[in-house]
């Protein structure tokens, strides 16, 4: 099963767009948003996906986000941190501006996958049982290529799209 990990979208309607047609062209349904979508414009261009979305430092209308979000049906909703079992894996994401609560669900070492975004910057790493991804940022300040990524859980390959600006 694939799914997509994003964050840091920040509000940019054409990147986020082109993003969300390569998901659609490589058959992924299920979403995982690592935070600062920001508004409720693009959170509404997720419709037709089952998507989890943590809130990042700038989701200022978490109520709106939340809402919206949760219109998308069962499978989709909003909250600071997201755990679930997905295909036999374990897998938490959370923002990544509280770097304690980050810190933390990495070395608790519970999780197979802790996804994250706020740095803009692209990570792949392994941490004891651990793999922490970042899929870099679609929007706000550059701090590396524009990036997201898709995630085949069965197999464990991770691919980076950056096909943007």
């Amino acid at each position: 099963m694939k799914i997509g990990i994003l964050s840091d979208t920040h509000n940019h309607i054409p990147r986020t767009t082109e993003a969300l047609k390569i998901l659609r062209e490589e058959g992924v349904r299920e979403l995982i948003h690592c935070g600062d979508m920001t508004r409720i414009e693009t959170a509404e261009l997720f419709q037709g996906f089952a998507l989890h979305h943590v809130f990042g430092n700038n989701d200022i209308d978490e109520i709106g986000l939340r809402l919206t979000i949760q219109s998308f049906g069962p499978g989709s909703g909003s909250s600071d941190l997201y755990t679930a079992e997905i295909e036999g894996k374990r897998i938490a994401a959370i923002h990544g501006h509280q770097l304690s609560a980050l810190t933390q669900l990495i070395q608790s070492q519970r999780y197979d996958y802790v996804f994250h975004g706020h740095t803009h910057r692209i990570r792949d790493e392994r941490i004891g049982r651990t793999r922490v991804v970042n899929p870099g940022a679609l929007g706000g300040a550059r701090r590396d290529r524009r990036n997201f990524c898709i995630l085949e859980l069965t197999t464990g390959d991770l691919t980076h799209y950056s096909a943007f600006d």
